[in-house]
């Protein structure tokens, strides 16, 4: 008689049958990509001496910070269950049109009217704006799905490069952008810093503003986004602008990071930056996921690059790896989501 209150209470202290396996589900789409963090970092610092360092921080912080700002506009889309493939030629675009407009060494004759650096960057601002407004324009109002309409986009902002540069090269910045891009504020770069601001604002708009709670009702839910008086077609427009506008951004700054602005140069940033926001486990599906999800991805992929230079392995090799990585992050999404279906 003196055993059953023993039992039962033993019973009540251990965790119900399944409640692990339940939170692992609901959380896999989290915990992978941190997993994935932890044990990259923990076989680099171990293959290599030089890997572990701060001036090792630095460069990957500097690394990932143009797929960075591109990846917070990108990550606004994804959310709404939709995809931006032009973010890559759209920043290529912006940094050209912000360094033709610049006045150039008489040795280069890009720029036939130099303009003041702020006049410059105020124009490739409008120049990525509207290219994200046609992108939003052809979503919602003329009905094209967004892989086709940003799909069309690419090649016009090609087109946009190669009718600028015409073959040549750009050196020069405006100023402001030439700071921003390649110098430093103190020992921190100042790419880094604005990375890190867009990365927050993107973070606060989407965590605490009601224009960021309809971002996930979109995506969650788009008839019942509707149904509770949501104008879909505004977000969607808002967050096709919001990538172009980040993606002109990080451009400037990369044609100033890289010192000099011509055609294909951001082409590596797609991958690059649709991979920072799926690896982190934001849910192509939409609706789940956010600038959280998007930093865990980016340091992913910047430890995962910058720790294969500093071990002995096939350049080739590389990119066979980074594309196992997107494939399994491709395949935990996709359980994630049956999961939380299933649920």
């Amino acid at each position: 008689m003196s055993e059953a209150p023993d039992a039962k209470a033993s019973d009540t202290l251990r965790p119900p049958r399944g409640r692990l396996p339940a939170w692992l589900a609901g959380q896999l789409r989290n915990v992978a990509p941190f997993a994935t963090l932890l044990v990259l970092v923990g076989f680099f610092w171990a293959a290599s001496d030089s890997f572990a360092t701060l001036g090792n921080l630095q460069n990957i912080l500097t690394q990932i910070s143009v797929t960075a700002i591109i990846a917070v506009g990108l990550t606004f889309v994804i959310l709404c269950a939709e995809i931006d493939l032009s973010v890559a030629s759209i920043a290529n675009a912006t940094g050209i049109v912000a360094a033709y407009f610049t006045a150039q060494d008489a040795s280069v004759t890009i720029a036939n009217v130099p303009l003041p650096g702020w006049a410059a960057i105020l124009i490739a601002l409008a120049s990525c704006f509207a290219l994200g407004w046609v992108n939003g324009f052809g979503l919602t109002r003329i009905g094209i799905p967004s892989f086709i309409m940003t799909l069309a986009m690419l090649q016009i902002a090609a087109g946009i490069c190669a009718l600028l540069v015409r073959g040549q090269i750009a050196y020069a910045v405006p100023p402001l952008i030439a700071t921003l891009g390649s110098r430093s504020l103190g020992p921190v770069p100042w790419i880094v810093i604005v990375a890190a601001i867009f990365l927050l604002i993107g973070h606060i708009v989407l965590t605490y503003t009601r224009f960021g709670r309809y971002v996930y009702m979109t995506g969650g839910n788009r008839e019942a986004a509707e149904n509770s008086g949501v104008n879909v077609r505004l977000i969607l427009s808002a967050v096709m602008i919001i990538s172009a506008v980040c993606s002109g951004v990080a451009g400037m700054l990369g044609v100033a990071y890289f010192g000099s602005a011509q055609q294909n140069e951001f082409d590596t940033y797609l991958l690059d930056s649709i991979s920072a926001v799926v690896v982190g486990g934001t849910s192509l599906f939409g609706g789940q996921g956010g600038i959280g999800n998007t930093i865990i991805g980016l340091f992913v992929l910047g430890v995962l690059n910058n720790g294969l230079d500093h071990v002995n392995i096939d350049s080739f090799l590389k990119i066979l790896i980074r594309g196992l990585i997107l494939l399994i992050a491709l395949v935990i999404n996709v359980y994630a989501q049956r999961l939380r279906a299933a649920r």
